[in-house]
């Protein structure tokens, strides 16, 4: 957390309207798209992306900054909130156990290795991807959309989501496994799955 984004926490919570209207310039497109991302619902997006700097303007107060960034915080309004959200509309698929033996490949890299002449491939990629990550476990699909989407340090990932770094890195390992599985079924990404073998994730 910045000193300014220190002293603009502190004005909003003291009703400055300009101090909230900055903040909100600066955040309202990441927190859509990572609701987007996590609930692939536009409507969804939406209210929570709403709710987020409602919550923001009304305890603005009660942020404390020794915890984490301005945006960690708001990125774990947002969770709490699509997670609320998709639990009322739709069951989680089952977590699957977790394993060490896992890697992990940042996607837009994993996007990058298709023929850049073939536009088709890219989009048709990018869509299974999408589909691959909606599809996840909340507990995977998070620390999927906020390392590689939204690309947030491991630490700040932690800082979102409560938890160690060694969890967010081992959640993410397994993250990338399933989608790996997934994008493998849709027949897209067989030519490149091989070098998904050698990229490991550290603290």
């Amino acid at each position: 957390m910045t000193s300014g984004e220190s002293e603009l926490v502190r004005l909003i919570a003291a009703g400055d309207e300009r101090a909230f209207t900055t903040v909100y310039r600066t955040h309202q497109a990441r927190i859509y798209r990572f609701a987007l991302l996590m609930s692939g619902s536009i409507a969804i997006a939406e209210d929570v992306t709403q709710e987020v700097f409602i919550v923001l303007m009304r305890e603005a107060a009660r942020y404390d900054p020794s915890r984490g960034s301005l945006s960690a915080y708001l990125y774990g309004i947002a969770r709490n909130h699509v997670l609320r959200c998709l639990d009322r509309d739709r069951p989680y698929l089952s977590i699957v156990e977790e394993s060490d033996n896992d890697v992990i490949i940042p996607l837009t890299e994993l996007i990058a290795q298709c023929d850049p002449l073939d536009d088709l491939t890219r989009n048709e990629v990018i869509k299974s991807v999408r589909q691959a990550v909606l599809a996840l476990p909340a507990r995977y699909r998070d620390v999927v959309v906020l390392c590689d989407f939204q690309e947030l340090s491991y630490a700040e990932a932690a800082a979102v989501l409560g938890r160690p770094v060694g969890t967010v890195c081992s959640r993410l390992h397994r993250g990338h496994a399933l989608l790996l599985e997934k994008l493998r079924s849709s027949g897209k990404i067989d030519s490149v799955a091989h070098r998904m073998r050698s990229v490991r994730c550290f603290a």
